[in-house]
């Protein structure tokens, strides 16, 4: 059960500006537990989500200014279905707080980032279990 709490937290902490390999730490537990696939999805699914919904959280507490950034027009223009990649590296983070930033409705921004997540982890998963 322990390890299964640090497989969340160090999918919590990835999810944020700390720069910490979370499918690293699934394929460790992984190799520790192989029959816990679909447990270990779960869990570092549920953390990472949180810690991108804590991104966007912060977000959500930057003042408000006009910047005229791409990828803030990008997301601006496409809405919540872009958080759908906010597990991808180095702009995912920024997807998040920028998404919060724009006031993109949360439950939405909550389900993409959620299932593209979900897609990652269970894709990581899969070619793991085949190495």
């Amino acid at each position: 059960m322990e390890a299964l709490a640090g497989l969340f937290a160090a999918s919590f902490v990835a999810a944020t500006l700390f720069p910490l390999p979370s499918e690293a730490a699934l394929i460790g537990y992984l190799r520790m537990y192989p029959g816990h696939t679909e447990l270990a999805v779960a869990a570092a699914t549920l953390g990472n989500t949180a810690g991108g919904m804590t991104s966007y959280l912060l977000g959500r507490y930057l003042p408000q200014k006009k910047l005229d950034m791409k990828t803030v027009g990008f997301l601006r223009q496409y809405g919540a279905p872009v958080t759908f990649f906010a597990f991808l590296p180095i702009i995912g983070d920024a997807l998040c707080v920028a998404a919060g930033w724009l006031r993109i409705h949360w439950a939405a921004a909550l389900a993409f980032m959620f299932v593209g997540r979900l897609a990652r982890y269970v894709v990581v998963a899969a070619v793991s279990s085949g190495m």
